[in-house]
């Protein structure tokens, strides 16, 4: 997912928010597994993954460019780094909108060194110029540099050595056919179970050195939208919270009294999902309404309803895009307790005008 600047204010504010902040960056360094047999979850990409790296060193050869698909938080930075980590290679960082020119790009490849994994971050986001020079270095290892302009430009092919570049992005259908082709593996990482969060739960409070019980681990788990970066976030508000409120150790009552004060509900909502079911139920009867007017009763912008709380509650079943507009789900109802309306009588309405 990727918002405007008005979205990602809103995004940055949100402790369900599955794009990492500063504060998450700086602590998902720390909590990082540095190889295959650390990460936790996605076992058919992991075990594709291992094939793939293990062929590559028998070899003796660098590993294939890699592209990993799924929405943020799912862990395709930690796989890329893990991936320079098994290939005992060094690993250069770059995003997509980073590289606005194609002499952007060539800066980049040709100063690689041989075997060197190249991650390219939201690489559907790269400008079109940057994108046709990437065909030729993926395949060729090879770029065309273009010196002068107009009728006396002067190509000069610039031979690469051999990199591999791991390309991630959040929305693999904006990435155009003769790109995605050139990726050897494609993996798309899948939301995480309660299960798999819960084992990500013990194993950060145990790096972060703190206590936390079976219980306790499953109440944050559930509520971390089957997302591992959710995880860990809420982790360290409970932590806060056990710490200046209890004596530190984290079980079920005490990451649910921390989680009420940060307005995380069982289900993984927050206050922003939450005002919009209740818009949608209260003041529009289940629906069906138009974005703009549900995004006005919120007071919200259009976008930040349409990109940064929608997608979860479609995915919970809680509410669904319809073409008359957006609809809550009975699921929803049940949600928040409320009883849905009963539904009229087929007729054409002329009864109820006259008292009939």
């Amino acid at each position: 997912m990727n918002w405007d600047d008005t979205n990602d204010t809103a995004a940055s504010e949100r402790l369900v928010e599955s794009v990492a902040d500063r504060e998450d960056q700086a602590v998902e360094a720390a909590l990082r597994p540095k190889d295959l047999g650390e990460f936790i979850g996605q076992e058919k990409v992991r075990e594709q993954l291992d094939l793939v790296l293990r062929a590559a060193r028998a070899r003796g050869a660098t590993a294939d460019h890699v592209l990993l698909s799924g929405a943020p938080g799912l862990g395709k930075t930690t796989l890329s780094m893990i991936i320079a980590a098994e290939m005992g290679a060094p690993i250069r960082i770059t995003s997509g909108p980073a590289i606005q020119h194609a002499g952007d790009l060539a800066a980049i490849l040709s100063s690689l060194q041989e075997g060197e994994v190249l991650f390219l971050d939201e690489i559907h986001r790269m400008s079109r110029p940057a994108e046709e020079m990437l065909y030729m270095a993926m395949e060729d290892f090879r770029v065309d540099v273009i010196v002068g302009k107009g009728p006396g430009a002067t190509a000069i092919p610039l031979e690469l050595p051999p990199f591999t570049l791991v390309g991630a992005t959040t929305r693999a259908g904006l990435l155009p056919p003769p790109l995605r082709d050139r990726f050897g593996f494609t993996a798309h990482m899948e939301f995480y179970e309660p299960g798999e969060l819960e084992r990500v739960v013990h194993r950060s409070a145990s790096l972060l050195d703190v206590e936390i019980d079976a219980d306790g681990a499953a109440e944050i788990a559930g509520r971390s939208r089957g997302t591992p970066r959710i995880a860990n976030r809420l982790l360290r508000r409970v932590r806060d919270y056990a710490q200046v409120k209890t004596d530190g150790r984290i079980t079920k009552d005490v990451a649910a009294a921390a989680l009420a004060v940060y307005e995380v509900d069982a289900r993984g909502l927050d206050r922003l999902d939450r005002a919009v079911l209740e818009a949608l139920l209260k003041l529009f009867g289940g629906g069906p309404v138009g974005l703009s007017t549900l995004a006005v009763a919120v007071g919200e912008e259009r976008e930040t309803v349409e990109e940064v709380a929608e997608p979860f509650l479609v995915r919970e079943g809680l509410l669904a895009r319809t073409p008359r507009g957006r609809v809550a789900t009975p699921a929803a109802w049940t949600h928040l307790g409320l009883t849905p309306p009963r539904p009229q009588a087929p007729g054409n309405g002329q009864g109820d005008l006259f008292g009939a």
